[in-house]
């Protein structure tokens, strides 16, 4: 392989002790047992990473921007030298955060003495001495070093452990940047099973459904709104965390390597789930599945939504900011900030009942006309409708059709 371009984040490797080995991503995916120490910013973390990764940063999301800077405005060896110094002011306390991560004793050795060795000759010398070469995946759980692109950040920092002894750390090749390429290709090709889809009015149930599904089958399930974070509407956001779009992704292309059965089951979604888009192969499918409707009663629906809303203080707060956005969409004139007057008197299933009638409901109709449903079923109790969902797709697909109550 080729030396290391420069990074604009660059950091001290060893150019006396410059074989840096690498792993490919998908050997590295496929192990269960693995030990991922994420270098990228905090921020870089958050949006997306590899499954199961500790962020131990290199630089803060201030010094990352500021070494970039340098090497943009001014050049590679200032922004070089800048973050030499930034990792001279805490090189032990990064060792020992990698070595904490990783669950093993701290590297003994003159630490800052070996970083001045190791980058006494600069950009250049460390560049010319540093070599990148593809190995096998160890057995047992290999601890695997990156960044963003396997470019300096993640090369110096192996190099320097590698010199204080650990001679079993290596790099993944090509970084996050090829994890990301990996993931959406995994999605585009993701070849689908028979694929069930659960559907029906907003209350309903079905999320509970498609848990009591998967607990009674486990790995026949993909649930995108735990996924996502977000129930797919308007106020699907409340009392959740919301992901960016690559980790939606990630947690996507991770959940379906992970299914385990002659079919998936999904909940009905549009083919955005809060802000995350579905990858066109998993939307197909579904778009492509057979639906089952479930039915309930307006005061069942109700009590699912108070429960699954209102379930701490935090998303009464948090529901009361957005019940505005519905008003408005309802006619902020006729309205006049009835919904929130209702949550605030503490009627809050007289406020389900209006949303459900006002703003959900006839949604739903317009989503779902002309739909073709080859299950139907009246939902009072999760359980027991997931069980009558797993026998008639058991029947379906020629299996057993009877499942033991659990």
């Amino acid at each position: 392989m080729s030396s290391p371009q420069p990074d604009p984040l660059g950091a001290p490797r060893a150019a006396c002790l410059a074989d840096v080995p690498l792993v490919r991503v998908a050997p590295l995916l496929a192990r269960a047992e693995r030990r991922v120490i994420d270098l990228r910013s905090p921020s870089e973390f958050a949006d997306d990473h590899l499954p199961g990764a500790v962020n131990v940063p290199l630089f803060d999301d201030a010094e990352r921007a500021l070494v970039g800077t340098l090497y943009k405005q001014s050049s590679p060896s200032a922004a070089f030298e800048a973050g030499r110094s930034l990792v001279h002011k805490r090189i032990r306390g990064l060792v020992n955060e990698i070595a904490a991560a990783a669950d093993r004793p701290a590297p003994a050795g003159e630490i800052t003495a070996l970083l001045d060795e190791m980058t006494e000759s600069g950009l250049d010398g460390l560049q010319q001495g540093l070599r990148q070469s593809l190995a096998e995946l160890p057995a047992g759980a290999p601890l695997v070093l990156h960044c963003w692109r396997g470019g300096m950040r993640s090369c110096s920092v192996i190099a320097f452990l590698r010199a204080l002894g650990w001679h079993d750390v290596y790099g993944l090749e090509g970084g996050y940047k090829t994890y990301r390429r990996h993931v959406l290709a995994e999605l585009e090709a993701w070849p689908a099973p028979p694929c069930f889809v659960l559907r029906g009015k907003t209350g309903v149930g079905k999320t509970l459904v498609l848990r009591e599904v998967e607990r009674l089958r486990p790995g026949w399930t993909v649930d995108l709104e735990a996924l996502a974070g977000h129930r797919s509407s308007i106020l699907g956001m409340v009392g959740l965390e919301p992901c960016t779009q690559k980790t939606f992704d990630s947690r996507l292309a991770a959940r379906l390597g992970e299914l385990d059965g002659p079919c998936v089951v999904f909940e009905g979604e549009s083919r955005k789930v809060g802000d995350s888009i579905i990858a066109r192969a998993p939307w197909e499918a579904l778009q492509a599945g057979s639906n089952v409707w479930l039915e309930g009663s307006v005061a069942y629906r109700t009590r699912v939504l108070v429960d699954d809303y209102l379930a701490s203080e935090s998303s009464r707060a948090e529901l009361r900011r957005q019940l505005p956005f519905i008003e408005q969409r309802l006619g902020a004139k006729a309205w006049d900030g009835e919904l929130v007057a209702r949550l605030d008197d503490g009627r809050e299933a007289e406020l389900v009942a209006l949303l459900l009638e006002h703003y959900y409901d006839p949604l739903y109709r317009h989503s779902e006309a002309g739909r073709r449903y080859d299950l139907r079923l009246e939902v009072e109790d999760p359980a027991a409708a997931a069980r009558e969902v797993v026998a008639w797709i058991e029947a379906r697909l020629g299996g057993a059709a009877t499942v033991a109550d659990a």
